[in-house]
């Protein structure tokens, strides 16, 4: 990026456009899927997990660019991951302090943000090679991809799984008294696995491009 570029020029935009669809983490390059299984059975840890993953993401993508140039090579896997056990600990502190009742939900997740696939991939493909407003829009946009994917998964098994969303009950009573239940199976963790093949398979429908060449 020269001195000269806009903060928000076509090559940085795409930094958080890309992320969002045809570069997405978790239904394109099938990243972090581990987290969408374990908890996206309510919308709300979902959303406070997207939330967690983008600012330990974005820090630590900004934190490795500024030091990129000082890291020796060998040990620049021990110093990321350093760095995102620190930032994951702050994260888990403050949903313990401010949202202790969403943090219990998470449980042992927070603290495996450590291990999240997406955070490691994108200090070592971009962190590493790119100034540090590059590194952060990298960071807010493949977060907010996962957090997509999560925010729609998690939508889908609550709604269908427990009849709710956000917590708030969303089909009538009436629906109930009628003979409808509600289908546990949404809430077990495969059919987090069956939705996430269902938004790949609508997502390639649209986009051809993303369907691979046998």
């Amino acid at each position: 990026m020269s001195d000269k570029e806009p903060l928000f020029s076509a090559k940085n935009r795409k930094l958080l456009k890309n992320p969002l669809g045809s570069d997405n983490p978790i239904t394109v390059q099938v990243l972090g899927i581990c987290s969408a299984l374990a908890v996206t059975a309510k919308l709300e840890p979902a959303v406070v997990m997207s939330l967690s993953v983008m600012a330990v993401l974005a820090l630590a993508n900004v934190i490795i660019s500024l030091i990129r140039n000082t890291i020796p090579s060998r040990i620049r896997i021990i110093v990321q991951l350093v760095i995102v056990a620190a930032l994951v600990i702050v994260v888990d502190q403050i949903l313990k302090a401010f949202a202790y009742e969403v943090s219990k939900q998470l449980s042992v997740f927070v603290g495996l943000i450590i291990t999240n696939c997406i955070i490691m991939g994108r200090l070592e493909a971009f962190a590493l090679g790119n100034r540090p407003w590059p590194a952060f829009l990298d960071g807010i946009g493949n977060a907010a991809g996962y957090g997509l994917i999560l925010i729609i998964i998690a939508f889908f098994r609550e709604l269908l799984g427990s009849g709710s969303i956000y917590g708030f009950k969303v089909i009538p009573q009436a629906f109930y008294d009628m003979g409808y239940q509600n289908n546990g199976l949404m809430i077990l963790p495969p059919m987090a696995l069956i939705t996430v093949g269902i938004i790949i398979w609508v997502q390639r429908s649209r986009d051809k491009s993303l369907i691979e060449s046998n």
